[in-house]
């Protein structure tokens, strides 16, 4: 069920999956980098965010490269940039792995951007959505790909009150860059 209205102030979580990784022979998971596609398409999805007003008040990411990668060149899209906090915690991190790190956000934070990985991007989306507008629910469903961007909104008197089905999915893009 979607939190009444007037339950406390809107609050959005925006999850964005990294953009498309490399796999360079001898490199460990954590330090692939993003493929010459990620690249184009990490700006591609910052880009996204400013276009859809979806920018966050902070920013938590992955310590892996890629994410890395990505939340410096997504966030470079825009004027001035949040603070980020890099938390080891986010990645290869499940559900309630995600749920306890978002659930420590400042109260003052009113959207929330994650970057970090698949599977668990999609299923704490589908974990915390409640409804879905259109057909977000089904794409989101059917797969999250790289650079997939999720917003999820819900109201709520703090970050530690979000739980699962309260919230809606109110969009779902997959930003690209172009070729060149």
């Amino acid at each position: 069920m979607i939190a009444r209205a007037g339950a406390g102030p809107l609050r959005r979580l925006v999850v964005l999956r990294h953009a498309k990784s490399a796999w360079p022979e001898g490199v460990e998971d954590h330090r692939r980098p993003l493929a010459p596609r990620g690249l184009k398409d990490a700006p591609a999805a910052g880009r996204a965010l400013a276009e859809a007003d979806s920018l966050p008040d902070l920013a938590l990411c992955s310590t892996a490269v890629r994410a890395r990668q990505t939340w410096q060149l997504a966030s470079a899209e825009w004027g001035t940039p949040p603070s980020v906090r890099y938390d080891h915690r986010l990645y290869a991190a499940g559900v309630p792995a995600l749920l306890e790190v978002v659930r420590e956000t400042p109260p003052e934070v009113e959207t929330l951007l994650l970057v970090g990985h698949n599977p668990g991007l999609q299923e704490l989306v589908l974990e915390l959505a409640g409804d879905g507008l259109d057909d977000t629910l089904d794409r989101v469903r059917a797969k999250f790909p790289t650079s997939a961007v999720a917003v999820l909104t819900w109201r709520g008197t703090g970050w530690p009150a979000l739980a699962p089905g309260t919230a809606l999915l109110t969009s779902f893009t997959v930003p690209r860059g172009r070729k060149k």
